[in-house]
């Protein structure tokens, strides 16, 4: 038996270096009994015959039944690419402002290209795009704590209150007002709609949908919103239903449907990770941490993905048990399954 089974599905893993996926180095390395190397999940050699291989979370545990790394991709590295990831989150979180690429990369001993390279690799984000999400992170947590706008612009890391509305407008859809006050002068349009699984409802700022729901209605949308302005959908809002409806009982590819979600820095990265599972596949909880550079955070990964306002559009219900298994779904395990048999999962 595998020692990484632990972490991630042998046939996953398979998959990973059959595709040469680089976003799976460093989660993973390949050990071939054959040749007595191990290799990162992208190593550019010729494939071994799937019988030969056994994979392992980490390079010191096929080192330990005597195999060596591949002088090709040189797989070893991937651990000084993670102490690299982990010393720039440190510097981040302990800055007053935000460090620049280039003082990353002295920090790290590594060329500010290559680090951006690693770090998105690792997260999913760019350390700028990281650095942004902790500043809205601590602006929200100061603003639910009391604070003033202006204390938690200050407070957060922001040089000017235009520089926190530049960043956060966009990401959330509203202003820091409106967010402390629970939406407090925000519009969102809102309907019911009949489809294959059930009543389905769909929310929407002028952002992007903000909500998408199974057998809920306007009283569980005002439990999400509660200050906010609900109305009935105009013309562009009607489009918009139909072009998530047809998603829904059609299932492809959802990035052309705008989002307005907010979330933690942890949430979020979960969230798009998720939106990375590609159509046919799922994923398990471990898989997810790991993906996120948070192998650790199993119990965590599965409160973001209980916390996603958008279903579907954020496929949360890709995510199964290490065993398989089901898991959890917050509008019925009936709907998780009949939306995998949509997408071919068998």
């Amino acid at each position: 038996m595998s020692k990484y089974e632990s972490l991630i599905d042998d046939n996953i893993a398979w998959q990973a270096v059959s595709n040469r996926d680089r976003s799976y180095d460093g989660k993973f390395v390949t050990g071939v009994l054959t040749t007595g190397i191990y290799c990162r999940p992208s190593c550019a050699a010729r494939h071994p015959k799937r019988e030969n291989i056994r994979f392992f979370a980490r390079p010191e545990q096929a080192e330990a039944i005597g195999l060596r790394a591949c002088l090709r991709c040189m797989p070893n590295d991937v651990a000084r690419d993670d102490a690299a990831v982990r010393a720039v989150i440190d510097a981040i979180r302990l800055a007053e402002t935000a460090p620049t690429l280039a003082e990353l990369g002295t920090i790290t001993n590594y060329s500010a290209t290559h680090l951006q390279r690693i770090f998105k690799r690792e997260m999913g984000i760019s350390p700028a795009a990281y650095a942004r999400a902790l500043r809205s992170e601590r602006a929200k947590e100061a603003l639910e704590n009391g604070a003033s706008v202006t204390e938690a612009i200050y407070d957060a890391g922001y040089s000017s209150a235009s520089r926190f509305y530049a960043d956060n407008e966009k990401r959330f859809g509203m202003k820091a007002s409106a967010w402390k006050n629970g939406g407090a002068g925000v519009s969102i349009q809102w309907a019911n709609v009949e489809t294959s699984l059930g009543t389905m409802m769909v929310a929407a700022t002028d952002m992007g949908v903000c909500c998408l729901s199974f057998n809920e209605g306007e009283d569980e949308l005002r439990t999400r919103f509660p200050k906010a302005l609900l109305q009935a959908g105009d013309a562009d809002f009607d489009a918009l239903v139909r072009q998530v409806t047809a998603s829904v009982e059609k299932p492809g590819d959802f990035s052309h449907i705008p989002l307005d979600v907010q979330g933690t820095a942890f949430q979020e990265a979960v969230w798009k990770e998720l939106q990375k599972i590609p159509l046919g596949e799922t994923r398990s909880y471990s898989d997810i941490a790991a993906a996120i550079g948070k192998p650790k955070a199993v119990r965590a990964v599965g409160s973001a993905n209980g916390a996603n306002n958008v279903a579907v559009l954020i496929p949360c219900h890709r995510v199964v048990r290490s065993d398989g298994t089901m898991g959890g779904y917050a509008y019925g395990l009936e709907i998780k399954e009949r939306l995998l048999d949509k997408e071919a999962i068998k």
